[in-house]
């Protein structure tokens, strides 16, 4: 049984009274007593096995010939996988208001005007949550998603026929569009732009175009809150032959596509640079959960551990020269192992940077156990903020 998570993840620990709910291992020998811990480095045993499911895997990826088919038409599979899946096979993300307390306070009757666009939406599992708890009558929800399948089962929702207060509206729109932006959004309307496991189902070489769309569509000062799959990541590691079409980019088994990020990828998409090592901090929360996991692309993973935190001011102003960062152009090939190569130059599509400051960027870890087998499995999801710059 679950225990319902009251919780961020991005609390201190390194606070006097660190939140309930925290759980760490610091006894191996009790590892099988729990269903989950939190805050679990990988073992020294773990790096042998992801290397080896790796070189598994490159053994025998997708034939060069079959990729064209798998990326031409993506709206295509996941049409196919939300008309295989009833609505009823996700669950709504009521975690987003622990983890982005920007969503709720947008949803108080005192906020005002306010506009929050969710790209990828779904089957509208982040934007329902919000909607069931609005109170805030200017508010404006727009949920956007390639699949016409996935928009549909979002107009048929009843709270999108009935909301409560404000006001939703979903319709078909891909995020890596050339035709700007979906009808009826102004450019710079948005407030706040949520993402979840959504860049992760784009091609490298779409996601330039996905962050100028993102960036065209927000305000001065406007924000992005997002979470997607982290390298080396359980279901990474699962995939079997004939499934690697890319470095770290892989076809599952109902033609959806995948990528699985490493921190300084998200960074280098939002910012044009690496993260701050200076900035980095441990901070952690956790979420009781049963011993089965739930793979699933739609099925989103609750917050769970965060380490490592990067925290850069909140101020959305452009970084000076001397502000630490390392900008791509100066970087040597060593600097960026595990970054892909789109991102060690100019971004095909994308506006030039500095376009975003990231507020927060962490790693979700978290060790599963299933005490019956005794199994270890290791998950691993990104989180971050980054706000636009005002100028």
């Amino acid at each position: 049984m679950s225990v319902l998570k009251s919780t961020s993840s991005v609390h201190d620990v390194g606070a006097d009274k660190p939140p309930f709910g925290s759980r760490f291992l610091t006894d191996e020998s009790q590892v099988w007593t729990q269903n989950a811990w939190d805050h679990v480095p990988l073992p020294d045993d773990q790096t042998e096995t992801i290397n080896a499911s790796l070189a598994k895997q490159r053994t025998a990826p997708v034939p060069d010939d079959d990729k064209p088919r798998y990326n031409e038409k993506p709206a295509r599979h996941w049409d196919n996988f939300y008309k295989m899946n009833a609505s009823n096979f996700f669950r709504n993300r009521k975690w987003l208001h622990n983890e982005f307390p920007e969503l709720v306070e947008a949803t108080l009757p005192e906020a005002g005007p306010m506009t929050i666009a969710e790209l990828g939406c779904g089957a509208g599992n982040s934007v329902f949550p919000l909607l069931a708890s609005n109170k805030n009558t200017h508010l404006q929800l727009r949920a956007y998603d390639y699949s016409s399948h996935a928009v549909k089962l979002v107009q048929n929702d009843e709270l999108y026929i009935s909301p409560p207060a404000g006001n939703i509206h979903a319709a078909v729109w891909d995020l890596t569009s050339l035709n700007g932006l979906p009808t009826g959004l102004e450019p710079e309307s948005v407030d706040i732009v949520i993402l979840v496991f959504v860049l992760s189902a784009l091609h490298p070489d779409e996601w330039g175009r996905a962050i100028t769309n993102i960036h065209r569509m927000l305000k001065p000062g406007g924000l992005v809150v997002m979470r997607d799959y982290g390298r080396h990541d359980l279901t990474q590691l699962r995939f079997k032959s004939g499934r690697l079409l890319d470095e770290n980019f892989y076809i599952r088994g109902d033609k959806t596509r995948v990528y699985f990020f490493e921190l300084d990828e998200l960074a280098l998409l939002f910012t044009g640079h690496k993260a701050l090592l200076s900035q980095i901090t441990d901070r952690t929360t956790e979420e009781v959960e049963d011993d089965s996991i739930q793979p699933s692309p739609a099925a989103s993973p609750r917050p769970l551990v965060q380490e490592p935190l990067t925290q850069e001011a909140s101020t959305p102003q452009a970084p000076s020269q001397s502000s630490g960062h390392v900008n791509i152009a100066q970087g040597t090939s060593g600097e960026y192992s595990g970054v892909h190569a789109n991102l060690l130059k100019p971004l095909a599509g994308c506006s030039p940077h500095p376009l975003f400051t990231s507020e927060q960027l962490g790693v979700d870890r978290r060790l599963l156990v299933n005490r019956k087998r005794h199994l270890k499995m290791y998950r691993v999801w990104m989180q971050g903020k980054f706000r636009k710059l005002a100028t």
